[in-house]
């Protein structure tokens, strides 16, 4: 990524390159300032919930993703693959020493239906770190808010969910990702993974499940979400649930104005013809 491309990645979350730091401090403000700037959101794979286009497609072409996130108008968002890819790219381009890995999402204890590198994470070795820590802007609800040391220490963000990163006994993983909202008396594991460097081409199965697979998570109705200060916001296609501090608001959103939700509470003007219009998406 050049100097130009960063520069407009860095606007695009609201970070001033003047104040970049590649140490703990500076990872955590562009983690943060990610999470609550770009969605997580599934339209290019299923399309818009009230209209019968034919989705866009995912593309995993990396100036793809670039231009879907980062260069449109309408200012997109995108899953695991898209997001951390993305995100992996900016903070190399920043000096940061990072790793792309794959990861297992956790659903019950034995995973059943999840696929093996069904998410993708990205590891970040730090000057001012004694461990590598996690850095991951691709997940949907609830989202990793800052960089999480492989140390084990919990760390509880402003929205009051804790997070650790402790050492897996599974043969399939190294360690696991756990957190734990306000009240609750339990870790919960939200996905497992490995500490082996990976490339792009080793999750082209798991993407082509979860993009396309009838049973896929990802293939129903779309998903769109987003972190905000003190809790998420989440789009469905009859309602918009925001979440402050565990006190949860549900409203409901008419088919005609789904599009002015998207728009006005995620930055989304979702145009799926637009792709077919313009030559340079």
């Amino acid at each position: 990524m050049d100097t130009d491309r960063t520069t407009r990645y860095l606007a695009r979350i609201g970070v001033d390159p003047a104040t970049v730091a590649v140490d703990r401090e500076g990872l955590r403000r562009l983690q943060r300032a990610h999470v609550l700037s770009v969605p997580f959101e599934t339209l290019a794979v299923v399309g818009h919930p009230h209209r019968p286009d034919d989705p866009e497609g995912v593309d995993h072409d990396p100036d793809a993703l670039y231009r879907k996130v980062v260069d449109r108008e309408r200012g997109r968002g995108g899953f695991c693959y898209e997001l951390n890819e993305l995100f992996r790219t900016l903070l190399a381009s920043l000096g940061f020493e990072v790793t792309r890995v794959a990861a297992r999402v956790a659903d019950g204890p034995d995973d059943p239906g999840h696929p093996p590198a069904n998410h993708q994470t990205t590891l970040v070795s730090l000057p001012d770190a004694s461990a590598p820590v996690v850095a991951d802007v691709g997940m949907g609800v609830p989202t990793m808010r800052r960089p999480t040391p492989l140390t084990g220490e919990p760390l509880t963000d402003e929205a009051g969910v804790s997070w650790r990163v402790r050492e897996c006994d599974r043969p399939d993983a190294d360690y696991r990702t756990e957190y734990r909202r306000a009240g609750d008396g339990e870790w919960t594991v939200r996905y497992r993974f490995g500490a082996v460097a990976r490339e792009r081409p080793f999750f082209a199965a798991a993407r082509e499940f979860l993009t396309a697979a009838p049973e896929s998570p990802f293939t129903g109705d779309p998903v769109v979400s987003r972190a905000t200060t003190e809790g998420h916001l989440k789009l469905r296609p009859d309602e918009l649930v925001r979440v402050e501090r565990g006190e949860e608001r549900t409203d409901p959103v008419a088919p005609g104005f789904w599009d002015a939700v998207a728009r006005e509470e995620f930055g989304l003007a979702y145009d799926p013809a637009r792709r077919s219009r313009d030559p340079d998406v």
